[in-house]
């Protein structure tokens, strides 16, 4: 989702036109997008681009951008007004690969709501069809990054195909209860002002601890270990993961190109019981954090894709994994489409066990990250609880 204020030097300019005109020129280049999802042997993807094309939805809202306040941001409580869900399009095979919607509001701003099938592509490669789509409604006569697809050239398994890494985000552990299902979880959001992320940072050092890490590690620690408190494992002994969303590009062996918009990343997992998850300081669960990013070498990547086909593309272990993925580097905020930089640009919601980091400035001016999280209802107060005991702060979304 993105929200845009009013610029005066837009008037009379229906955002709506230009943007579906951007985007027009845009898929000349990114084709693919167009098509439409087939699946083949041993449950492979494949994209036939066959130039059916993309849905497109104009909207109007009798209200101003000012009036929806925070609820411009996760969990947009008013997604399916902003991105209207045409019945029948939302499967993965055979399907409209894009919905794009434009709700104008009444202030002259407007709010653009997009929908990806995310076997297409990644938040880097969203992010470079987006900067098309600027680029291209400015008048400019070819995106500036020329898109690459072959992505059977640069991330395919080997042959032989064959798993030499242990990976422990795709091991699928029987769990004691089903604490997670989708339609009966609560979806909220946390915003980690700088007063918050240093109190986290003090309590690192309180505890002891030396290390130096990234505020994404340090963040997605402290939700981790309060989740899994919240969340109130029967058994101590339960194992219980977090798996981190790592971009590719730019590792080394590997020689992914610049252009590339397809899906380029892993989630290597950190591993604890959750007894001592719980009870261990913040520091533990940011060395474990850490420790799982540093084992993605060029081996583990390839074992990855060997293991996707050895395995018929399986799905990701959802028992006792939570996955996150760290956006504020991307700077959807910033896609400009003539009407200045969006006020709030990045992810609706949270899905039942994967959140996002985003960057988000709130009405003080205190640049923070935005985080959405889905839990079940009875786990929210001890969440909160849990959140504020680490931190000694109120935290805001709650």
């Amino acid at each position: 989702m993105f929200f845009y204020k009013n610029n005066p030097s837009m008037k009379g300019i229906n955002p709506a036109e230009v943007i579906r005109e951007g985007l027009a020129k845009t898929l000349v280049y990114y084709y693919p997008f167009a098509g439409r999802i087939m699946e083949g042997d041993n449950r492979k993807l494949m994209v036939d681009c066959n130039g059916e094309g993309v849905l497109f939805v104009e909207a109007d809202a009798c209200i101003m951008l000012e009036q929806l306040g925070d609820n411009i941001l996760p969990p947009c409580p008013l997604i399916e007004e902003f991105l209207h869900d045409v019945p029948g399009t939302g499967g993965i095979i055979g399907c409209p690969l894009l919905l794009i919607q434009v709700t104008r509001f009444i202030c002259g701003g407007f709010a653009l709501g997009i929908r990806m099938n995310h076997t297409m592509a990644d938040g880097y490669g969203m992010m470079q069809f987006l900067s098309s789509i600027s680029e291209l409604m400015k008048g400019a006569s070819a995106p500036s990054i020329s898109p690459v697809w072959q992505r059977e050239q640069y991330l395919n398994a080997r042959s032989p195909a064959r798993i030499t890494c242990i990976h422990h985000e795709y091991e699928q552990i029987p769990q004691s209860t089903d604490f997670m299902d989708s339609d009966k979880l609560f979806r909220t959001a946390i915003f980690f002002t700088p007063k918050v992320i240093q109190a986290l940072y003090n309590h690192l050092s309180l505890s002891g601890s030396s290390q130096r890490c990234s505020r994404f590690d340090l963040v997605i620690a402290c939700l981790w270990k309060c989740r899994t408190n919240a969340l109130n494992p029967s058994n101590p002994d339960e194992t219980v993961r977090l798996s981190v969303i790592t971009n590719l590009r730019g590792k080394p062996g590997l020689n992914i190109p610049t252009g590339y918009y397809g899906n380029a990343f892993v989630y290597p997992a950190a591993v604890s019981t959750a007894g001592i998850l719980c009870t261990a300081p913040l520091s533990y669960a940011v060395q474990l954090i850490q420790n799982a990013k540093a084992q993605m070498s060029e081996e583990y990547i390839k074992s990855v894709a060997d293991l996707i086909v050895i395995k018929n593309r399986p799905k990701y272990a959802t028992g006792w994994n939570f996955i996150v993925s760290d956006i504020t580097r991307l700077g959807f905020e910033k896609i400009d489409l003539g009407w200045g930089n969006a006020v709030y640009g990045g992810v609706a919601s949270a899905t039942s066990n994967i959140s996002f980091c985003t960057n988000f400035k709130n009405s003080k001016g205190e640049d923070g990250v935005v985080v959405p999280i889905c839990l079940p209802p009875l786990a929210v107060e001890k969440f909160k609880y849990e959140l504020e005991k680490i931190t000694c702060e109120p935290l805001c979304r709650m």
